[in-house]
């Protein structure tokens, strides 16, 4: 696997949600069993068979594609990338070397539409295998500021769908967001097959969500509720995924933060056994008195003077 971003933890973390035994190679390499559906991914950007790895240099990129027993037929292409830009590997060098010894196992090369694809990856390690998925790199067309419904603070789309992936979306899958906003995240759960329920306490956004709902899904439902009493029987979602309030008042009258995350952190864990709590500071000790065991913890900064901190939470 081919990791995007510059946090190895943080998409090892992502696609551990489809796949089982997930290593870190090497940067921004990865190893995994069982990946599924790779293609919506957020901080993946291809998934490989795996022919075999090496030090990153073309010689022995070479002498582990001869050693390999490649059991395919047809046309072929062969890719090679630096990743990160971490080695001087001569990408062009690599392809007409490797390029040179399909040829000779038979195979045919065609560059426009081959029927596989050989990708050569050099790290701090070098990784060889035919590609099985490429991502799906659109984020770009749901930035914030372009949908239909904005309010400033938003979530770029990219980490919201890596947050929906890691609390469980899926095709037939239910995932809630209880404090949704803008709806970002039910969004990108989705596009990623999940049916999505949406929870805020105001009015506009819950008109602001179903918008942007309306414009990007086929479905999807937005209430104005509670999220310290929501209106959902126990164990009625898969998993739960929300951005907590930044700064340290509520935006509901009479009740503190603390208060509505905490109550928040108890009423999803009756509805939920997974979830994933974003928010501008710890609420580990909230999330274990709910119940909750805080499998991981993810303090990713955003800019000088914000921190996200990602609890994972089962």
């Amino acid at each position: 696997m081919e990791l995007a971003g510059d946090e190895d933890a943080f998409a090892l973390r992502e696609a551990a949600s489809r796949g089982s035994d997930v290593e870190l190679l090497a940067p921004g390499l990865a190893t995994a069993r069982g990946i599924r559906r790779a293609e919506t991914l957020a901080y993946t950007r291809r998934v490989c068979r795996l022919v075999g790895t090496c030090e990153p240099a073309v010689e022995d990129a070479v002498a582990v594609l001869e050693a390999a027993n490649i059991n395919r037929q047809g046309t072929v292409a062969v890719r090679a990338r630096d990743v990160r830009g971490r080695t001087d590997i001569d990408t062009q060098a690599v392809e007409r070397e490797l390029g040179g010894v399909l040829v000779d196992r038979g195979f045919e090369v065609d560059l426009d539409d081959p029927e596989h694809t050989l990708v050569a990856l050099f790290s701090d390690t070098a990784a060889l295998g035919w590609l099985e998925c490429e991502t799906t790199r659109d984020f770009g067309d749901r930035q914030p500021t372009d949908k239909p419904f904005f309010q400033p603070g938003s979530m770029d789309p990219m980490d919201a769908r890596a947050l929906a992936n890691i609390a469980g979306a899926a095709p037939d899958t239910r995932l809630l967001d209880p404090m949704c906003g803008t709806g970002g995240i039910l969004v990108e759960a989705g596009l990623a097959g999940s049916d999505v329920v949406g929870v805020d306490a105001q009015e506009k956004m819950v008109r602001g969500a179903r918008q942007n709902l309306d414009h990007y899904l086929d479905g999807g439902e937005v209430v104005r509720a509670d999220a310290t009493r929501l209106p959902f029987a126990d164990d009625s979602f898969e998993g739960v995924v929300f951005d907590a309030p930044y700064g340290r008042q509520s935006k509901i009258e009479s009740v503190s933060l603390d208060e509505l995350v905490g109550d928040a952190l108890t009423e999803v864990r009756r509805v939920a056994p997974q979830a994933v709590l974003v928010a501008d500071r710890p609420w580990n000790d909230a999330a274990e008195a709910a119940g909750w065991t805080v499998e991981t913890r993810f303090d990713r900064r955003v800019h000088r003077s914000l921190v996200r901190y990602v609890h994972v939470l089962v």
